[in-house]
Order: C-alpha cells, then structure tokens, then sequence
C-alpha cells in the first residue's frame, strides 16, 4: 500500500502563491427576482460618487447625525459592546452617505465598524460583506488621495480587519492578500523603521508562511528583522519572535543551516532571561530542524535538556516526548518510541485549557508515528480527538483540512470507502480556502476522492475529481513523477471502467512514455504498462477475459449444464 505524502502540517515544499487580481471593479446589482435578504442594509452599489451637497445654513451649528451616529458606534466598539456599536453603525450609513457622498472616508469607517462588529457577535458573513464594501471605497480613494495619513490609516486598518475575518471562516489564501495591501497602505504613511510597520511587515510574512509560500515570507521577514534589531537591540525578545519565525520560513525552503543558526540566536535571547517555557519551544524546534540534518543523536540531547528543564506535567514536555518519539521511530526503535508516545498522551490528554493549535499539531503527530507503525485505528481515534480538540477555534481550518484529508485516506486504504468520502469533502473545501486551488495537499486530496468515487462506481464523479488532481500534480511534481504517472494510470482505468475506451487508451499512452523516459530504473514498470494496455486493447474489442483495470477480474465464460 503506498503512503500518503508528508501531512500539510509539516509539509516544507513551497509553492509560489498565482499572483493576485486586482479588486473586482463594481458589478451591477442583481435584478430585482434574485434579490435575497441580508442582514447588512447597503451595498457599494447604492454609493454614489456624486460630491456631497453643499451643507445647509445651520451645519456649524451641530454636528450632522451620521457622524455622531459613527462616534457612538466607535465608543461602543472600545468598550466591547459590539451589537450596540453594530447597530449605531448601520444608522450611520444612510446620513453619511446625504453629508459626505456615498464614496467618502466616513462610509468607509461606518462599513469598517458595522463589519468588525458584525463579525465579534458571529455574524461573519454579513461582517467580510460590509468589510469588503469598505475595502472597495478606501482602494477608490487612495490613488486621487495618495499620502493622506488618514485614507492610509483607515484603509489599512479595513484590510487588516477584513483579513482577520476570512481568517476566521478559513479564507488563509484570500486574506493574504488583504494583509499584504494593508502593509502597502502602511508603510506610504509610515517612518520606514518604526515599530508598527514593523510589526506589519512581521505579520504579512507570518501570513505567507501559514499558506507555504515561503519565498514570499524569507523578504518580508528579514524586513521585519532589521526594523525590530534598530529599534529594540539584537538581544530582545522582540528580535527572538522575528527569529523563531524566519526559522520557519527557512525549514520550508529546505534551508536548514539557516534555520538553526536562527535558532541558535533565539536560545542566547531567553536562556539568560530565565524565560524557559520560550527557551524549551526553541529547543524542540532546533531538534527537529537537527533530525533534518541527519544530527539525530544531538537532538535527543536536546530534548532530555527540555525534558530535565521543564514542569512534569507541562506542554513543553510533552511535545519533547513526541519529537523524541519521532526520532526513535526512524531508528527502528518502535518499544522506545511507543514508550514515548504514551507519555506525552498522558500530559496531552489533561490538557484541556492550553493552546489548541499547539496541542492539535501534538495529536496529528502521535496519530501519524501510529499510522507508521501500521496502527490505523489508534492513528484514527486520535486525529478524531484533534478534530474534537478543534472544534469552534478560530482560523485553525488548515489544521482540521489536513487532518481531514489523513482520515479520509486511512478509512480509503483500510476499505470503508463511504466513510472516506465525507472527511475527504470537508478535506477539500478547506484545504482549498486555506492554500489556494493549486496546492500540492488539495490535488492529493482530489486524487483520493476521485479513487474513493471510482470505488464507488460513480465514473462520472471520480473522472472529475482525477482531473482536477492530475492539473495540481502536474504542475507541482512534472510529468515523470511517479504520483503524476499513477494519476494517469488511474484516469486510464475510470475511462475503461467507463467503456470509454479511446480515452483510456490515451492516459495508458501517457504512462507508457512517462516509463520510457525515466530510464531502465524503471523497467518492470513499463512491462506492467504495457501490459495493461494489451488488456485494454482486448476490452475495447469485446474480449471477456480481458483484464482491465489490473485489479478487476475478467467475465467467466457461462456453463450450460
């Protein structure tokens, strides 16, 4: 049974993210049979970009209703009660829009506001819709009104607040580019070494990183790092957090020297500081970035330091367990690593209160050393748990899409192909909202749900799932890539399973010169290759002993008695 490739979740290949589109221009509304209720009473398309009329006689002598609505709605906002600031807010659209024009800068704040804290009260979809509005009007402004601190300002806070909000629904791919228009804002009204760009510049790498796209992380990172040395001196913690961060970015480029000499700062920060639960986390990091290294034994000392230094029942010591598990495994020292991997469950499992990215990535790292052990069951009782251990945190949907995929694929593997199915749908949704449509992870999960459809005998679903898979593989691994033979290999067989016997034929082809050019590695291969597609020739002509796909059985011939 061939395995699953690395899980998303320590997955180091990079990919370069499709370079964004530009905003949507602004479409016409809908016609009136179509229109649907929503909780948000505006839309950009009811702006206007007509000036404001002229105010009347008496303007000076009050402040105009819309703007005192705004105040209100942002005094609430700071004191949290974000239903009153949501309904202040709405009541400030409409005479906002009579004193100041439709596309004006207090719209703009008012749809800011009415987003936030629609979004705070669980209202998310209403919240991305009026924060996209406010996006719209802010990207309007900004070139007519370049180098104004406040359409700066308010502009990149819209960004920042719409980004946060995909984020919470799982939208990583999408927010990134918001995070990334609000450092453009920034930093055209902002001292090129101050704290808060800084700060931005840290966030939009952390951003990219999340979605594996490293290289666009490594510039913007090292921005961040020099801003954060000038201002707060090569031993802060602030430079530390920068560290720790660019490690990661340099672990996914397969840059691992690099990574460890980050670490390595890092340690010399907090070691004197006596900050032991962050100098621990580095540690465990280090260890990792040591296996990689081929330093297995240097690791190991690592985490018995971690292990003496840390509480007993604590979260660091745990993790330790599960890396030294990690290690023991790919020595073959299966008792010792199973040993470990109890110790850990025994801290994880009473940790209800902790950080639960951190404890779901222990979860599906003990579940995956149990799958390599070729203990399923384990493996999927406890990436069942992760789920559990996820369930209603914010911006964790990367973790539940991969987890999701894993599951579906062991369920796939161990023959219960209805109960693949729906943790390999979820998997796909998610995965595709949180890495983008042609990550390597989404053309895997695809490629699992076409086999479990093919299984299934719905030809017509599987073809399309298969396709969808070979465009990914194709693109990221090339056309000689075992993974991108074996999809072909595997459309091949749904045509044939389909009668559609010239398109089986082609995909058949294509295995076959695939084969021919890898060379005489590949010669037992290329016989299989050939050997299935002689079986489709004889399907094609009717034959019912012919054998096609490998694993199907030929049509016995009926006996007369």
């Amino acid at each position: 049974m061939r395995r699953l490739p690395k899980s998303l979740l320590l997955a180091c290949l990079s990919r370069s993210l499709r370079v964004r589109p530009p905003l949507p221009p602004l479409h016409p509304p809908p016609p009136p049979h179509h229109a649907r209720p929503r909780r948000l009473p505006f839309s950009t398309q009811t702006l206007t970009r007509a000036p404001p009329p002229p105010p009347p006689p008496d303007a000076a002598a009050a402040k105009p209703a819309g703007l005192a609505f705004l105040e209100a709605a942002e005094l609430h906002e700071s004191e949290g009660d974000h239903r009153k600031a949501l309904d202040l807010a709405l009541r400030a659209i409409a005479p906002l829009q009579d004193s100041h024009g439709g596309w004006s800068l207090p719209v703009a704040r008012a749809l800011r506001l009415a987003g936030a804290a629609a979004s705070r009260v669980g209202l998310a979809g209403d919240g991305i819709e009026s924060l996209g509005a406010a996006a719209e009007i802010v990207d309007y402004l900004a070139p007519a009104r370049r180098g104004e601190h406040e359409v700066a300002a308010v502009g990149a806070a819209v960004h920042e607040q719409l980004a946060r909000a995909k984020m919470a629904v799982g939208r990583r791919w999408d927010a990134v580019g918001d995070l990334r228009r609000a450092l453009e804002l920034r930093s055209g009204c902002l001292d090129e070494g101050s704290a808060e760009l800084g700060d931005a510049y840290r966030d939009v790498a952390e951003a990219y990183a999340g979605v594996l796209d490293f290289d666009k992380a490594l510039s913007l990172c090292l921005k961040a790092l020099g801003i954060a040395e000038a201002r707060f001196g090569v031993d802060s913690t602030e430079v530390a957090k920068v560290r720790r961060l660019l490690a990661v970015i340099y672990t996914g480029l397969g840059r691992h020297v690099d990574a460890l000499e980050q670490i390595e700062l890092a340690k010399m920060v907090y070691e004197p500081l006596g900050l032991n639960v962050e100098l621990s986390q580095v540690e465990i990091d280090g260890a990792n970035i040591r296996t990689l290294l081929g330093r297995s034994e240097e690791a190991l000392n690592d985490l018995k330091r971690v292990m003496k230094r840390a509480d007993k029942e604590s979260e660091e010591r745990a993790l330790a367990y599960v890396t030294m598990a990690k290690i023991l495994s790919s020595q073959e020292r299966i008792g010792d690593a199973k040993r470990c991997l109890e110790i850990a469950r025994g801290i994880i499992d009473t940790k209800d209160s902790v950080n639960p990215g951190r404890i779901s990535e222990a979860y599906a790292e003990i579940s995956m050393l149990h799958e390599s052990m070729g203990e399923f069951e384990t493996s999927l009782s406890l990436m069942k748990k992760t789920l559990a251990v996820l369930e209603g945190a914010k911006d964790m949907q990367h973790v539940e899409g991969s987890i999701s995929a894993r599951m579906g694929w062991i369920l796939l593997h161990t023959g219960r192909v209805a109960e693949a199915v729906p943790y390999l749908e979820t998997a796909v949704d998610k995965l595709k909202n949180c890495f983008g449509t042609q990550h390597f992870g989404l053309g895997f999960t695809y490629k699992h749900l076409g086999e479990a459809y093919l299984q299934m005998d719905k030809h017509e679903s599987a073809v399309k799932f298969l396709t969808l898979a070979k465009g990914i593989i194709h693109a990221t691994f090339g056309p000689t890539h075992e993974d991108s033979i074996d999809m072909n290999q595997s459309l091949a067989n749904a045509y044939g399973l389909m009668g559609r016997y010239k398109l089986a034929m082609d995909f058949q082809e294509q295995v076959i010169d695939a084969y021919k050019s890898c060379g005489t590695d590949s010669s037992d291969d290329l016989r299989e290759a050939y050997r299935l597609r002689e079986q489709l020739k004889m399907k094609a002509k009717g034959l019912r002993h012919a054998v096609f796909p490998a694993n199907s059985l030929p049509v016995l011939p009926e006996h007369n008695d």
